[in-house]
């Protein structure tokens, strides 16, 4: 069974930035109106040219990279997209073009981003939908149009962290959780997000992002109705000509994204890693099993 979650605040992490600085410390060329001169000894010199030809060195190994990584990598297409942090955006492509929203589109609850990252998030999609489901109201500002079907809503996520094993055990005895459920807006499961867009409950997506919301401590909105929903949403053979569904979930490192994302997308559905990144690849559902994983998946560290 999986740990209970953590009180001690290890949900907490902080940005590790490494700094380089080649300059040192010196005194004033000029001491009580004296001028002083410099003199440098060859001893002295020798290490601060190493110094210098090593950061030159550095800085154009690094500029190499740069543009070796930028060339190498193939023109963005229908499921390559970069996502803001605390968001949970999910995209499609299917649609051939502009896709006319539905009227709960056009409520009051539907906002944009701010207009640089806009421009730049609706350049990645240019036949397809892109939706946002932001938590944090002072990110977002009141919808005023629908460029290129880009779009980001606010939703509210009001499960803490904290009752994550306890989700896990309803999901787990309550039928209305298992993946053969229609009608994920209608659903009694306690994990399903019933508050959503219409547009996202009926089109087939590409791809689905779980970023949020930010459940870092035990009294904070946690993902477990975010993950389940996510899977759920994959799963669903909605509008669109997808078979399959790429899901991405940040922050695996801490209990609840490790074991919900185990538990409702799958180890045989398990694609690749990338540091804090787990990345699945979601067929739709077909059978009439009532469990999201095959029987004979067994998780790393320990079984389910």
């Amino acid at each position: 069974m999986p740990p209970q979650v953590s009180h001690d605040g290890a949900f907490q992490i902080g940005p590790s930035v490494l700094l380089c600085n080649g300059g040192g410390s010196g005194s004033s060329p000029k001491h009580g109106g004296t001028a002083r001169r410099m003199k440098f000894h060859g001893k002295k010199l020798l290490p601060m040219l190493v110094l210098v030809l090593s950061c030159l060195s550095i800085l154009r190994l690094l500029k190499i990279a740069m543009i070796a990584s930028h060339s190498s990598s193939p023109e963005c297409s229908s499921e390559c997209s970069n996502f803001l942090s605390n968001a949970t955006p999910v995209v499609d492509s299917e649609s051939g073009g502009r896709h006319e929203p539905t009227p709960a589109a056009t409520t009051a609850n539907a906002t944009l981003l701010t207009s640089k990252e806009f421009m730049v998030l609706s350049k990645l999609v240019t036949r397809g939908i892109t939706v946002f489901l932001e938590d944090d109201p002072l990110k977002i500002n009141e919808i005023k149009a629908d460029f290129n079907g880009t779009r980001i809503y606010n939703v509210k996520y009001q499960i803490p962290a904290k009752k994550a094993y306890n989700l896990l055990k309803h999901a787990r005895k309550n039928p209305a959780c298992s993946p053969t459920t229609n009608l994920l807006n209608q659903s009694s499961c306690k994990l399903a997000l019933r508050n959503l867009p219409e547009d996202v409950y009926k089109l087939k997506w590409d791809v689905v992002v779980v970023d949020g919301p930010i459940g870092d401590t035990p009294e904070a909105p946690g993902r477990m109705p975010t993950i389940y929903t996510a899977g759920m949403l994959a799963r669903t053979d909605g509008i669109g000509k997808k078979t399959t569904t790429d899901v991405v979930v940040h922050d695996v490192h801490r209990t609840i994204e490790k074991w919900f994302s185990w538990e409702f997308f799958c180890e045989q559905n398990f694609v690749s890693a990338k540091g804090k990144l787990w990345v699945f690849r979601i067929p739709v559902h077909q059978s009439n099993s009532t469990s999201f994983c095959s029987s004979e998946t067994v998780v790393n560290g320990g079984s389910i």
